[in-house]
């Protein structure tokens, strides 16, 4: 059998465009992560007509007010900390999308800010420290430290949360 499909024409500066805004119509993105999939794009089905920056694409999408780094840095880093994640992974995750510094900066001072609370919703989530029913042994301690230090927190956190007896909740302003 056959492949009877033909492969998609090249792309041209207006279906480049309207590739752009149907993605930022769809999904909350960056400036770098626009740029990186429309070069996939032009990677992937080839190019006709006059040259166009991907990058430079994305720039006018964010002047037009279709993209803010800063404001899905913040929705971003909000989310990852209601969650349970700590500033270390949501300043990766801020990375991984391609947010430059500057715009991520409030958002990760706002999460450094909520540090405590953030680890004691992961400890609630998966019911240890003071969630515990009960207290646990070395062992399930240690890990408990493994799974927080794999969620962002610091040390100093992870070890406040996870050696705290069952009910005994950390108060933030300690």
């Amino acid at each position: 059998m056959t492949n009877s499909r033909r492969p998609p024409p090249p792309l041209d500066a207006a279906k480049l465009e309207a590739l752009a805004l149907r993605y930022v119509e769809r999904f909350a993105t960056t400036r770098g992560k626009l740029a990186s999939y429309l070069a996939r794009k032009v990677r992937e089905r080839g190019w006709s007509g006059a040259a166009v920056d991907p990058s430079m694409l994305a720039e006018r999408m964010a002047e037009l007010g279709y993209i803010n780094d800063g404001l899905f840095a913040e929705a971003r880093a909000r989310s990852l900390t209601r969650r349970g994640y700590g500033v270390r992974r949501v300043s990766q995750a801020l990375r991984a999308a391609h947010v430059e510094e500057e715009d991520a900066a409030p958002a990760l001072e706002q999460s450094a800010d909520e540090a405590l609370l953030s680890a004691l919703a992961l400890a609630r989530r998966r019911r240890f420290g003071p969630y515990a029913q009960a207290p646990a042994d070395e062992r399930t301690r240690e890990r408990q430290m493994a799974t927080m230090l794999r969620a962002g927190h610091s040390f100093a956190v992870a070890r406040r949360i996870v050696s705290a007896a069952p009910g005994d909740v950390p108060e933030p302003d300690q």
